[in-house]
Parts: structure tokens; C-alpha cells; sequence
């Protein structure tokens, strides 16, 4: 497997700015390409939307060396591209579903831990036979760059971590088949899914069921990038690393074989009800070892780390 620490590939693609100024570039170890002129669209968004046309032009571009380059260090990386949709896979790890079983359980269930898992298990079993992912829609304004930081509101109490690997549309897909799907997802990046434990679950009205809106969204909580690696360069998402460290320990750290539902088969499920459009996200899921299994929540000041094999390294601090 490809190495965590740099992007796999001969390049990557990234949104930038410097002295005020925004623009996509071209990644190719520690320099940026600024990626300018008649045939190439002004963002990330745009480049996505004619991706089998760019795709070459970018590959030559990247060999060429030539042009505009910017030293990294110099630049400060932003989200790498503002979707219109987000679409978030829950429930999709099978180790992590029956981790938050046990750590949600209501203090009168008179179940044990052994008997809680054995039944998750068995649900898991019957979803993934029945072919029916659980996906629900996130919000483009909670994203923030891979290197910003997470601001907690006031009111959260419970900040939890979820990182995950995001597909990131190229070509528009409705109501595509599973062997169709990846021919629409042009690129991949990270994601962390930063969440309010305390606000998933509605008390009040627990027969309404999850309230991901509110427990989901806050300005910063999806941290995502640092850049798009084309689909081509990372290969089989079957079998990936995902990492997740605050403070140098490792809480998560999975393989994306726990998935119940792979890539392909999320895009074609989402595609059959709403159209997938070039940037839009979809994430599919994160692994075992949140903070609510681990019994640690994010304080002021943590550094969390996030990488998944061939896709780099985000970095972000928690602010309260």
C-alpha cells in the first residue's frame, strides 16, 4: 500500500490561496502549479465537471514542469473543492456500528455488551443482504480546510471524531448501476465527520430517530483534503488504511475491507433517488475507535491527525 504521509500518484489536485487569492493548483510533491488559462476551468469544481477532457492535460502538465509553481509552504491549502451535495454513508463499518451500540445503550437495558454485539451483528448481516445502505445528506457549509481549525460551539458537549474516505463526483450520475458507478467518481480525498454525540439521538422525540443536522453540521466540522487524488492513482478502495490520532495516539486506525457497503455500491444507491453532480462528496463511513468507544471526547487544544493510504495527512486543532 501506498505510503499515509503523501499522496498517491504522480500528482494531485488542490485549492489554494495566497495574498487573498484563491485558485486551483497542481500538486507534485512540495510545489503547486497555478492552473490558469483558456483550457483549464478556474476551480477544482470546474476541472471535475470536465474531467475526461482535463485529466490528460493535467497528467501533461504535471510531467512538463514547466509554468506558474508556487512553493506548498507558501500557500495556504484550503478545502480542496465546495461541493453542492454531501452525501454521508452511516451504519457502513461493521466494527464501529457495534462499538456505538454498546457506548448509546440507555442505562435500563438489561443486555449484556456480548449480547448487544451479537445482535448488531446479526442487523448488519440482514442490511447488507437486503442491499439497503443508510445515507443522509450533510451540509457544504460545515466544511473546512485540512489544516484549519474545528471550532466547537458552545453548546456542544460531546465532540467526537469520524474520519472517513470521501468519492468526489466527476461525470453527473442518476440512476446508474453498481458496475457503472466508479466511471463517475473522478477523485478521492478525507473527511472527518466531527460529531455531537450528545445531539445524534433526539430524547424528546425518540420515535423521530437521529438528528444528524444538528449533530453534524456546525461551521468546521468536516474538515476534508488536503487535495483530490484522481481515482486512476489510488486503485482498489477495498483494502485502505484509516487513521485517526489526537495528541500522537492512534484511536482509529482500520482497514476500509470492514466496509458493508463499498464505493460503487453507495454511488449507485444514492444515484437512484438524486442526482450526483461533478464535486459533490460522498462519504462512506467510518471505522472503529471513536472517542464515545474509547470513553475520550475532543478538548480545547487537541491536535487531530487523520490520513487514509495514498491520500496524505490533515492536521486540525480543536478550538472551544
Amino acid at each position: 500500500m501506498e505510503s499515509h504521509s503523501s499522496p498517491a500518484g504522480p500528482f494531485a489536485l488542490g485549492s489554494f490561496a495566497l495574498a487573498g487569492r484563491e485558485f486551483a493548483g497542481l500538486v507534485v510533491g512540495d510545489r503547486v502549479r497555478e492552473l490558469s488559462g483558456p483550457e483549464l476551468p478556474a476551480t477544482t469544481r470546474g476541472l471535475l465537471a470536465e474531467w475526461d477532457r482535463v485529466l490528460p492535460l493535467l497528467t501533461g502538465l504535471a510531467a512538463a514542469g514547466d509554468g506558474d509553481w508556487h512553493d506548498l509552504a507558501d500557500l495556504k491549502v484550503l478545502a480542496p473543492v465546495e461541493p453542492r451535495q454531501i452525501f454521508q454513508s452511516g451504519a457502513n463499518y461493521r466494527t464501529h456500528v457495534i462499538d456505538l451500540a454498546v457506548a448509546h445503550r440507555q442505562k435500563d437495558d438489561s443486555r449484556s455488551d456480548a449480547e448487544i454485539r451479537e445482535e448488531v451483528a446479526a442487523m448488519m448481516d440482514r442490511r447488507a443482504a437486503e442491499d439497503l445502505p443508510y445515507v443522509f445528506i450533510g451540509l457544504p457549509s460545515a466544511i473546512t480546510g485540512p489544516y484549519d481549525d474545528v471550532v466547537v460551539p458552545g453548546w456542544c458537549a460531546k465532540p467526537d471524531w469520524e474520519l472517513e474516505l470521501a468519492a468526489v463526483i466527476g461525470e453527473p450520475a442518476y440512476q446508474v448501476s453498481v458496475e457503472e458507478a466508479l466511471d463517475h467518481v473522478a477523485a478521492y480525498t478525507i473527511a472527518n465527520d466531527v460529531t455531537a454525540r450528545e445531539a445524534v439521538f433526539r430524547r424528546d422525540m425518540p420515535e423521530i430517530g437521529t438528528d444528524w443536522m444538528r449533530s453534524k453540521n456546525a461551521p468546521t466540522f468536516t474538515p476534508l483534503g488536503p487535495y483530490l487524488v484522481p481515482a486512476a492513482f489510488l486503485g482498489d478502495t477495498g483494502d485502505l488504511r484509516v487513521t485517526l490520532k489526537v495528541n500522537g495516539r492512534a484511536y482509529q486506525d482500520e482497514s476500509t475491507k470492514d466496509m458493508i457497503f463499498g464505493v460503487a455500491r453507495l454511488v449507485s444507491y444514492i444515484s437512484q433517488t438524486s442526482r450526483l453532480l461533478p464535486g459533490d462528496l460522498v462519504l462512506t463511513g467510518s471505522p472503529a475507535g471513536n472517542g464515545m468507544h474509547w470513553g475520550v471526547l475532543l478538548q480545547d487544544g487537541d491536535l487531530m491527525e487523520g490520513s487514509i493510504t495514498g491520500l496524505g495527512v490533515q492536521r486540525n486543532r480543536v478550538v472551544r
